[in-house]
């Protein structure tokens, strides 16, 4: 059975945000992000399929080395979509502090 992955469930995993954020800043091949973490480097190879097949990574081929780079815009997809949520929590928070503020306990 071949489990349909989305993106929420690629980063909902804290290897796979590690990856992301080794991989934001420049492109690395597998064995290079590999090296960063203490397990075995199939593992990892997963990790990296499921980022690639959740278009969070995108893959290129450089001679014999596939390096793996980070999609900036499937991101923002996903940072687009939180974004509402965000602002009704952000509103909640604000509303709770301004009532806490009103009803502080005098000295």
């Amino acid at each position: 059975m071949n489990l349909r992955r989305d993106v929420f469930q690629a980063i909902a995993d804290p290897t796979r945000r590690a990856i992301l954020l080794l991989v934001a800043s420049q492109a690395m091949t597998a064995g290079a992000i590999a090296a960063n973490f203490d397990t075995a480097r199939p593992t990892v190879s997963k990790h990296l399929q499921i980022l690639t097949k959740c278009e969070l990574l995108e893959q290129e081929q450089n001679g014999r080395e596939i390096y793996y780079h980070f999609n900036p815009k499937k991101m923002k997809e996903v940072a687009d979509f939180i974004e509402p949520f965000r602002k009704m929590w952000d509103d909640r928070f604000n509303k709770l502090e301004a009532i806490m503020k009103k009803h502080k306990p005098k000295k």
